[in-house]
């Protein structure tokens, strides 16, 4: 098989081409999409662990330390230790985390609608769909 045929392929260089969009967008912000996907996560909750970001973001709970380090320098995110299990440590967003979550929320929103519209809206529906299909991978052998 020709190598930009190969579904690998197709699949990475889509999401670079996605991924550099948003990253030039999200810049004015100074943020990364890594970055938004960890403040997407606490804003849905009041606090996630570091083991629940990573799980949600499927990356390695190393890679989240990383990116939450960094996060914690820019004062976007603090991290608490849990009162009731000093074990767990939970990931708070800081104030100013907080209020980036509308101008950022619009920009997910642009770049939603820039990269898909050039599709109808069954076939945002159907590429949504397969992507799905693949990352649960519940179907390989």
């Amino acid at each position: 098989m020709e190598l930009t045929q190969c579904i690998n392929y197709l699949l990475t260089t889509s999401q670079h081409t996605v991924f550099q969009y948003l990253s030039g967008k999200l810049s004015e912000y100074d943020l990364t999409p890594s970055q938004y996907g960890v403040l997407s996560c606490l804003w849905q909750k009041e606090f996630s662990t570091p083991k629940q970001i990573s799980e949600i973001l499927c990356l390695e709970t190393s890679t989240i330390s990383g990116v939450l380090d960094r996060m914690q320098k820019k004062g976007l995110i603090d991290r608490v230790i849990n009162k009731e299990d000093r074990r767990e440590v939970r990931v708070l967003p800081t104030e100013k985390g907080k209020a980036l979550q509308e101008p950022i929320t619009k920009i997910i929103d642009d770049v939603n609608e820039e990269v898909l519209k050039c599709f109808t809206e069954e076939e945002v529906a159907a590429l949504k769909n397969a992507l799905r299909i693949i990352a649960d991978g519940s179907h390989f052998k």
